[in-house]
């Protein structure tokens, strides 16, 4: 079946593939293979290991499809808060050649096979990160400390290779895009990256909620269901994933 690759967050450093399980439950009942991946989480290993690890576990679903049941042809990835950074340095490399070469990394997919994404609450310009102010901001600062190893982590390669929002192009497949109104991230990093993605003729189904929506809706809001918000962005992406695949 149509499959979703979903890669959870933490800040790169906390998380695992157990904490989605239950969403990826509720999407799986709508006709779909999913599939959580974990990756060795910082200070354990630093960047880039969890984006070859990552690119790894394609090339294992991939080799190992029919015993999945997995549609080798129809892969979305997608990802939430670190996850969410981490599935477009995938896209990315899946869809950008040049940046590829610059990680150093054969991508495990090939564009006809990468149908979709999906990218809720996430990371894509590290450049914008010293906008965040307050207690995230000091979050983000350290667990970026010790994924990348080093505390000047934005005057690096790892700073600069992990901003996917320099390397978009027309290539990079369909994406939903989504981001509460109370979370610092959706308008440094969302909406951002939704323009750019825009700009570049991709097919963008974003939904970022007014400022002054109330309640403020937080960080990984998409997973409170207890939300009609949240409800809603899920209702959002199954018809994104109807859109784009065929069952």
């Amino acid at each position: 079946m149509p499959t979703v690759v979903w890669i959870h967050g933490g800040a790169w450093i906390s998380g695992d593939k157990e904490n989605v399980d239950p969403y990826l439950r509720i999407l799986a009942s709508h006709g779909y293979t999913t599939i959580s991946v974990n990756y060795t989480i910082a200070p354990e290993a630093i960047y880039p290991t969890a984006v070859v690890q990552l690119n790894d576990a394609l090339a294992y679903i991939v080799e190992h499809a029919a015993e999945l049941n997995v549609d080798p042809d129809q892969i979305v990835l997608a990802g939430d808060s670190a996850g969410a950074q981490l599935a477009s340095q995938l896209v990315a490399i899946t869809t950008n050649s040049d940046y590829a070469r610059l990680m150093g990394i054969r991508p495990a997919l090939g564009e006809n096979q990468l149908v979709a994404a999906i990218l809720n609450c996430g990371v894509y310009d590290m450049k914008r990160m010293s906008d965040l102010t307050g207690i995230p901001a000091w979050g983000f600062k350290i667990a970026l400390w010790g994924y990348t190893g080093t505390k000047n982590w934005s005057e690096t390669y790892a700073g600069a290779t992990m901003s996917t929002i320099d390397f978009v192009n027309s290539s990079f497949p369909p994406t939903f895009i989504s981001g509460g109104n109370g979370d610092g991230l959706t308008w440094l990093q969302t909406v951002p990256m939704s323009a750019v993605l825009k700009d570049a003729g991709v097919d963008v189904d974003e939904l970022v909620w007014p400022a002054n929506h109330v309640p403020a809706l937080p960080h990984e809001y998409q997973f409170h269901l207890d939300f009609k918000e949240a409800r809603a962005a899920l209702d959002r992406t199954l018809e994104f994933l109807a859109t784009h695949t065929h069952q």
